[in-house]
């Protein structure tokens, strides 16, 4: 494994990627010897009934780059079809985001409110909101360019410019990031979700439905209720296909209960 460790690294694997690549190879190795294609055949059964779709789709690209590192004289794997379910699920709602959001204001607990705020109002990932800095509250604006170097503009709407910019000069913070820890360095990942869900448990929210990329399915739901220029929506999101946008098109479980209780009368 040493060698296609080497292979992978002299390929410019991210290091994350490497480590399920070699995992998925070791994997193989364990349930395939040697490798035939009846033996990779078995092998996919296994992976498919055992795991999640996309787990076991990332498996099988692994494997195939594994047999590709191989020169492995036989078939290649095809991965298996991901069927998307008709509705979103486990997503906030705005009654809940409401109740979220004024129980954090009228505690005055404003760091956590503008957390709420800034992944509701601006469709951020998480990662991108541990970047938001008082300059960009200042411009309105803040620019992320990808990994495949796609630059894309996150806006900052007016009245949440206003209402940051004012806790700034209260908090005395004119400078760097706008939601820090326990030092100048914004807050991780994991401690912003661990927050939301303490913040959720307080205010009766059901905590499985808060969590940092679900105020970003809340956001795209409310602009295209109100903008339905799906295109636009997918440049905000980031999304390099708008069939990747439309899945926010459709209602939740939920709504969808709602919608056939109230339609079916007869």
């Amino acid at each position: 494994m040493k060698a296609f460790e080497e292979y992978l690294r002299a390929q410019e694997y991210a290091s994350n990627t490497i480590a399920s690549y070699l995992f998925a190879a070791k994997q193989l190795e364990q349930n395939a010897t040697p490798i035939t294609n009846q033996a990779l055949l078995e092998h996919k059964e296994w992976l498919v009934s055992s795991f999640a779709p996309k787990t076991a789709n990332n498996r099988i690209g692994a494997i195939n780059v594994y047999l590709d590192f191989l020169h492995f004289d036989g078939i290649r794997l095809k991965g298996v079809r991901v069927q998307q379910k008709p509705f979103l699920n486990n997503v906030i709602s705005n009654e809940e985001y409401e109740l979220l959001r004024e129980g954090l204001r009228n505690d005055g607990d404003w760091f956590w409110y503008f957390v709420v705020r800034f992944l509701a109002c601006t469709g951020a990932r998480v990662s991108e909101l541990r970047r938001f800095e008082v300059r960009h509250i200042e411009e309105g604006k803040i620019d992320i360019v990808s990994k495949g170097q796609k630059l894309r503009r996150i806006y900052v709407p007016n009245k949440l410019q206003e209402e940051a910019l004012e806790w700034c000069e209260a908090e005395h913070n004119k400078t760097g990031a706008i939601f820090r820890g326990n030092s100048p360095k914004a807050l991780t990942a994991r401690g912003i979700s661990l927050g939301l869900k303490r913040a959720a448990e307080r205010y009766g929210v059901n905590p499985d439905v808060v969590y940092p990329h679900s105020f970003r399915h809340l956001f795209a739901k409310n602009f295209i209720a109100k903008n339905p220029d799906i295109a636009f929506l997918a440049d905000l999101m980031g999304h390099d296909s708008i069939e990747t946008t439309r899945i926010y098109l459709r209602r939740t479980a939920a709504e969808q209960r709602a919608a056939v209780d109230e339609a079916i009368d007869w």
